[in-house]
């Protein structure tokens, strides 16, 4: 719709998610809602995960899948779908656990194991994708990690942010940067934040987490017959 080529609309995607995500990840910071612990544990065998896909598995994946008569599914509609029936698993979690109060008042012994687990599986789907960080990490934070809904959306704020500028400075060195163009796509970005940032205050958590997964669920459907009808 803005005529940017999908590889620069990709890489200037990375520098608008990641500046916004800091920055609410900032304001998340100061009301303490954000877990260090959970973010380190998590983050780094995603990055790792992430690297790895992108460089050996995606590339290994052959641009035609399989053919169903003369209907050929290519590469790309193939992740589009794995996509959608991922976040399909995430929104059904989301909403089905929705009935279990959140309490968080009460201690949560982390599991980091799992944590890091959890992780390496997120990178490794979210390199398959290409995208779609924030779908899988705050499911995953929320049923895995056991964190409250607003906990996990400040958390995987600060993971977003992290993974999607180091994956913009290496763009920098190969494509030219319209930066003002740029700036001011990213300065609107941040307003959205700052307003779901104060939104956030009269939001009730197991509500927030219903939505969520009502939301991830029609994206989802979405998908799919976006893919099986254009």
């Amino acid at each position: 719709m803005l005529y940017v080529n999908p590889v620069t609309a990709t890489a200037y995607s990375l520098f608008v998610v990641g500046v916004s995500a800091l920055v609410g990840a900032v304001r998340n910071i100061q009301k303490g809602l954000v877990d260090f612990k959970t973010a380190i544990v998590f983050s780094i065998p995603a990055f790792i995960a992430v690297y790895i896909t992108r460089k050996f598995i995606v590339p290994a994946i052959p641009e035609t899948l399989f053919t169903i008569g003369e209907y050929a599914v290519s590469k790309n509609t193939g992740i589009m779908v794995f996509f959608a029936l991922i976040m399909l698993i995430a929104s059904f979690s989301m909403i089905r656990n929705n009935n279990k109060e959140e309490k968080p008042q009460q201690a949560v012994k982390l599991n980091f194991p799992l944590i890091f687990m959890e992780g390496f599986i997120v990178g490794l789907l979210t390199g398959i994708v290409g995208a779609g960080g924030g779908f899988l990490i705050i499911p995953a934070l929320v049923l895995l990690a056991k964190l409250p809904m607003k906990k996990a959306v400040a958390t995987s704020l600060l993971i977003i942010a992290i993974k999607s500028l180091i994956g913009f400075i290496g763009d920098i060195e190969t494509m030219n940067i319209e930066w003002s163009f740029l700036l001011m796509f990213t300065g609107v970005s941040i307003a959205g934040i700052f307003i779901g940032v104060w939104l956030n205050k009269f939001i009730d958590g197991s509500k927030l987490k219903k939505g969520f997964g009502w939301f991830v669920l029609l994206m989802a459907f979405y998908i799919i017959i976006k893919e099986f009808t254009s």
